[in-house]
């Protein structure tokens, strides 16, 4: 699925509170609660939420292919909820000035 074909999406991200400018995005369950929370990390790793901490819902959103993310391409992030069922968002690299 290319990301022009692709449908808009609800997102739901979450917020590491171990890790600064680290998110999860996910496809969001709806309506929002705590068992569609669940419902929307089930397919992430535990390995992964284990080094992510416990996950923070920051806010959702409506993800469409010509949509601009801070730090992502929608391509990428259409590629990745086909491909694994979630979109991690890395922190910034730090650069030394």
């Amino acid at each position: 699925m290319s990301a022009h074909s692709a449908a808009p999406m609800r997102v739901q991200v979450y917020r590491s509170p171990r890790v600064e400018g680290m998110y999860l995005l996910v496809p969001a369950a709806e309506p929002s609660s705590a068992e569609a929370e669940a419902e929307d990390l089930a397919v992430v790793p535990a390995a992964l939420l284990e080094r992510f901490g416990e996950p923070e819902a920051s806010f959702a959103f409506e993800l469409t292919a010509d949509r601009a993310l801070s730090r992502a391409n929608p391509a990428d992030v259409y590629a990745a909820f086909a491909e694994q069922g979630f979109y991690l968002q890395m922190p910034p690299p730090e650069f030394d000035a």
